[in-house]
């Protein structure tokens, strides 16, 4: 299977999901092929799981003072603030049958990627089921996944360097729950590249291109003027939109 390969670029958080759903699609109805892309968030944002509540996982006040995106993601698992300057963002999408129905096993087949590209680098990170990246039993790696009319969508973030107080401060963590104890044991299980290595992010963006590229023929390529077409489209109608987001 070929896959289309589109180098890092930041877009804001509601670009960013639709042009997910607008690949998806094109995928589908075979205008475009499988594809593997990574990106950015310009600003900052706080995205959701699929099942999440927002006003229960998000302080709102905080997050819109800040300029933070706020957004629900087609996948599930947890909230998750991506920092415009803190990490690299991938997305893989294909047809269902081209990867394993076993969804660790799905996890592990994509992330293995991410590990080649973090070997590359000198760190000797592995796949923890269900869906993490692990570097000395620390998180640098969460991944999430969803299987729709036929397509596979995973995504998932590297982190380049993480702010921790930062972190807490847009999502609804009650003051009394965070305590220097608690900020010191969220330290103590996440890293990030910037922890280990003293590299730009342009390097870590090309690691994870070759890693992606190992045991997959590549074409690099761009976004059709149809899929921006139309993920701006759902990103204004869907994304955008407090139906999608606090799920009205």
């Amino acid at each position: 299977m070929k896959f289309r390969m589109i180098p890092f670029r930041y877009f804001d958080a509601f670009m960013n999901m639709a042009l997910d759903e607008a690949i998806m699609e094109a995928v589908r109805n075979g205008e475009s092929l499988p594809t593997i892309r990574f990106y950015g968030w310009a600003p900052s944002a706080v995205s959701i799981g699929f099942f999440q509540g927002i006003r229960n996982e998000v302080n709102l006040d905080v997050t819109r003072q800040a300029g933070v995106d706020v957004i629900r993601r087609q996948t599930g698992g947890g909230a998750v603030y991506h920092d415009q300057f803190g990490e690299v963002t991938y997305s893989i999408i294909g047809p269902v049958e081209k990867f394993s129905v076993n969804i660790i096993k799905s996890y592990e087949d994509i992330c293995e990627s991410i590990v080649i590209a973090l070997h590359q680098l000198g760190l000797n990170a592995h796949f923890e089921p269900v869906n993490d990246i692990l570097l000395n039993e620390q998180k640098i790696s969460g991944n999430a996944q969803t299987r729709r009319q036929g397509i596979l969508l995973q995504h998932g973030t590297i982190l380049y360097s993480v702010e921790v107080e930062k972190m807490f401060s847009y999502l609804n963590v009650s003051e009394q729950k965070i305590s220097d104890k608690l900020i010191k044991s969220v330290k103590k299980r996440v890293t990030s590249i910037s922890d280990q290595l003293d590299i730009p992010m342009e390097e870590l963006q090309l690691a994870l291109e070759k890693g992606f590229s190992v045991g997959r023929e590549i074409e690099m390529g761009d976004y059709t003027e149809k899929e921006l077409t139309r993920a701006a489209q759902l990103a204004e109608e869907k994304y955008k939109s407090e139906a999608w987001n606090f799920r009205l």
